[in-house]
């Protein structure tokens, strides 16, 4: 019984001194209470868009018309409906970053697109011109057709300032059902395999991000845009807390572009690169399993004049670390040009510092897509020189023999039968070198033994014969 009385007092000298300080434990204000993000949409929302764009369709008649049993019981007599067009529609998000107008969304939102009205929040509709894209990384800018020079717009914040488990918050037009505020935290940064496009370094939340928010602003709580949102990871096409975002880092490119007529600049050092693995490191006996490889230095580049080498291993570029080709990409696509870049690689054991201004690559005048018709194999695909400015622009390796990197394959061609893919490299035909575009529409005449194509896709090369 004595024992039950101390451990009853015990208790409540405890308890007493967890609420003898109740402005420690408990919340004595309204403030306290309630956790609002109230004022940042506030301040937000009128420089979210939402975004219309419109495209005209050819509607064909059922094929049922040409049906050979159809036109034998009713004849040929029977009129034919002709084509007619009809408008297809798509929704999706934008934000205003200049208070002239110009609005940044995704690239797939106005894809093909005839006519583009953007809402803004308070309901005004403006029609808007597209003055950039940038298809490799989804982005795109519009310019709204207004004189006015006050509109809502939002500045945009350095990416990299972001930590896995900040607080953000995704604004957009899901659905169509209008403007819409979702929260969560960063769930991950420097996001580059999920089935995407590696080049974009992508920011991970699990804010719900559904379709009809693509091109919407994820916001940071100071009221910034820190990414564009862009897709959702999910099999059913619903948010399942797994959404990315672009870094605003690439942004900044898009609008720089304007200026350029649109024109995308994409920096290089001059290297051949190789993603080092630990598997990698112990067969090459290299003391060091992160970073990329240099596997090649080209003459007359950056690289060659800072003085890199073959061998050497980059691991850091601007203070950031490099630990494989997609952050090495996504440094290389951030950086301004005529402005030095901070390399540190390992040379051996010694760790070496560069500062090196990244350069545009070379190309060949009038490198332009070409596409192959004829009695051949090749028959339906667009395709283009391969050189170190394509290469960039692309994200292939370049090849310092050539070769001609296969942009499109049309279905139903030949060439959709060959087993070519977008960004397959051809470096021979029939046994003869294609270093460009024109050398292999040349080669393409008639082959009576057949023919031969030595392609390379990703650091794979392959023969095929027909």
């Amino acid at each position: 019984m004595q024992k039950n009385i101390l451990l009853v007092i015990c208790f409540l000298k405890i308890s007493f001194s967890l609420i003898a300080d109740p402005s420690e434990t408990l919340p004595y204000s309204q403030e306290q209470i309630q956790l609002t993000f109230a004022p940042i949409v506030k301040k937000i929302a009128p420089a979210v868009v939402s975004i219309s764009a419109a495209r005209v369709v050819e509607q064909r008649y059922s094929p049922f018309f040409d049906d050979p049993m159809f036109r034998h019981f009713f004849g040929e007599t029977v009129p034919v409906p002709a084509p007619h067009a009809r408008v297809q529609s798509s929704l999706g998000s934008g934000v205003l970053v200049k208070e002239d107008g110009l609005v940044i969304t995704n690239d797939h939102v106005i894809k093909q697109a005839e006519e583009i009205k953007v809402i803004l929040a308070d309901g005004r509709e403006y029609h808007a011109d597209i003055v950039a894209r940038d298809v490799r990384t989804d982005l795109a800018a519009l310019k709204l057709k207004t004189e006015d020079k006050n509109l809502p717009y939002l500045e945009l914040k350095d990416a990299d300032t972001l930590q896995v488990g900040d607080l953000v918050l995704a604004v957009g037009n899901p659905f169509g059902f209008g403007q819409t505020v979702t929260s969560g935290i960063v769930s991950g940064l420097a996001r580059n395999s999920v089935g995407i496009k590696d080049f974009r370094s992508l920011i991970q939340t699990d804010a719900a991000i559904n379709p009809g928010n693509s091109g919407g602003p994820m916001i940071t709580l100071d009221g910034k845009v820190v990414g564009i949102n862009t897709a959702i990871f999910s099999n059913t096409g619903g948010s399942i807390g797994i959404g990315f975002a672009i870094p605003s880092n690439l942004v900044v490119p898009v609008i720089a572009s304007i200026d350029r007529g649109g024109k995308i600049i994409r920096l290089w050092l001059g290297v051949a690169l190789k993603t080092m693995s630990s598997e990698f490191a112990q067969e090459k006996k290299i003391p060091f399993s992160k970073g990329v490889l240099i596997s090649q230095v080209y003459p007359n580049t950056p690289a060659e004049k800072a003085g890199l080498k073959e061998g050497d291993i980059i691991i850091e570029i601007n203070g950031h670390e490099i630990i494989n080709e997609a952050a090495y990409r996504f440094r290389l696509a951030i950086a301004k040009q005529d402005e030095a870049s901070s390399i540190i690689v390992m040379r051996g054991a010694e760790r070496l510092s560069f500062n090196i201004i990244p350069e545009i690559p070379p190309d060949h005048p009038n490198n332009k897509p070409q596409a192959l018709y004829g009695r051949h194999p090749l028959s339906g695909l667009v395709v283009v020189t391969l050189t170190p400015a394509v290469a960039t622009e692309l994200g292939l390796g370049f090849e310092a023999q050539g070769g001609v990197v296969v942009l499109q394959v049309e279905p139903g061609t030949p060439a959709s039968l060959s087993g070519l893919l977008p960004g397959d490299v051809i470096l021979e035909f029939n046994g003869k070198t294609s270093t460009s575009a024109d050398q292999l529409a040349r080669n393409l005449g008639r082959s009576r033994r057949g023919w031969e194509i030595t392609f390379k896709r990703g650091t794979e090369v392959f023969v095929q014969n027909w």
